[in-house]
Formats: C-alpha cells, structure tokens, sequence
C-alpha cells in the first residue's frame, strides 16, 4: 500500500479520547495540594509525557513533592473515570483493518493504563501483543528511546515507520527517532489553540483531524528520507 513497513499508534488523544479526564483529574490533584493551575497551562505542561516526567514538572515548577502515593491515588481516579467514561476515538476501529501495514501501540502511560484504555473502549483485542509503554525504556517522549523500541520490537527500520502522536512532546520523539509523522488533531481536547499552534511549529509530515482519512493518506507515504 506504500513504503511503510510499521504505523505507531500513540494511545491518549489518538486511540482513545482521554486527554480531557487525565488533565481533569491532574488538575484536581494540583488544586488539592493548594496550586491553581488552568486548563491551557495543564495542557502545555503535561500533555503527552509519563507519569514519571509530569512528577518531575510538578516538583520542578510548583515545589511539590509528589509522593508515591500521591502518584498512586492519580492513577487511581483515572482508572475510575476511564471505566465509566472512556470513549474511542471516533473511527479507529473500522479504519485498523484497512491500513495495509503492521501496526503498534507506543505510548507514555504504564501497561496496566493502556491495557485498560484499549480494554474498555474495545480495542485491545487489536494490538495485543504490540503494546509498547515508556516504562521499557530509559527516558520517555520527548526522547525517541519508545518509538526506536517499538521499531526495533516489530522488526521495522525506523526510516520506513509512521507515528500518529497528538502532542508535541510525541511528535518531537518521533522526529529525533528518524521517523515520519502525522499529527491526529481530531480528540475532544485538540481545539486548544496553543496546543494546535505548538503543533504547527513542528511541522510533522500531516494534520488530520478524521480518523477516516488515514488509509488514503498511508498511501502516498513513503519512507522518511536519510
């Protein structure tokens, strides 16, 4: 279908439409330990990265010190909300049969978050095994060590890999790692004009804002040139 051997699917804001309860949930976190913080600023901060690194930005620019159970009790109550109130990305189901090529997951989230993701809202069954998580590397997005694991894991050149990736830390991860990428604009939180504008400044391969359109567009993708 084109000179791709692999498409990496991130999950939060590609797969699944979460980015809304996670920040919801953050920010509630945030304000309970006595930091405002807004919806814009949360999205700027925090969007696309690990747990492990939203720790360190929290520690680093509010001076509060997140324990482990503090990260416990946030992972808590999103797994909470994602059982009652998850939803798929509109069209990802129908669209994964027609893509032509391998595809995985890579994502900043720990397994047991992204298992329960694809599992509720009916995808899992799509791409286990291929579920890769920044806990299996040393350094997360914006470093490209997940989507060089998730090639390497599938067998595929890096050069000859798409990443669809709805954030900048993601859409710089798999631009470090030699790979093309289309940024998927089209989740409930992706109208958020500084996140669209931190977006453009990147200048990934494609926006798209339809699900629907990727196979088309898969077509006339070839590899990343050297």
């Amino acid at each position: 279908m084109s000179g791709l051997d692999l498409v990496i699917f991130d999950c939060d804001g590609v797969l699944v439409d979460s980015e809304p309860i996670s920040i919801a949930v953050l920010i509630d976190a945030v304000a309970a330990a006595g930091v405002p913080l807004d919806e814009q600023t949360a999205y700027e901060l925090f969007l696309g990265k690990s747990m492990a690194t939203i720790r360190q930005i929290i520690e680093a620019d509010f001076g509060l010190a997140m324990t482990d159970g503090h990260l416990d009790e946030i992972r808590a109550e999103i797994f909470r909300r994602f059982k009652a109130e998850l939803k798929p990305i509109a069209g990802v189901a129908a669209i994964l049969p027609r893509l032509g090529v391998p595809y995985c997951v890579a994502s900043s989230s720990q397994p047991e978050r992204i298992r329960l993701s694809l599992q509720v809202t009916g995808l899992l069954d799509r791409f286990e095994p291929h579920i890769y998580s920044a806990t299996m590397v040393s350094r997360g997005k914006p470093f490209p060590d997940l989507f060089l694991h998730a090639a390497r894991s599938m067998g595929a050149e890096p050069a000859r890999c798409l990443v669809i990736e709805d954030s900048p830390a993601g859409i710089l991860a798999a631009e470090r790692a030699g790979m093309r990428v289309f940024a998927f604009t089209g989740g409930s939180h992706a109208g958020e004009g500084v996140l669209q504008g931190a977006i453009e400044q990147l200048k990934p391969d494609r926006l798209f804002a339809d699900m629907d359109e990727l196979p088309s567009l898969l077509a006339g993708t070839g590899p990343k040139a050297g």
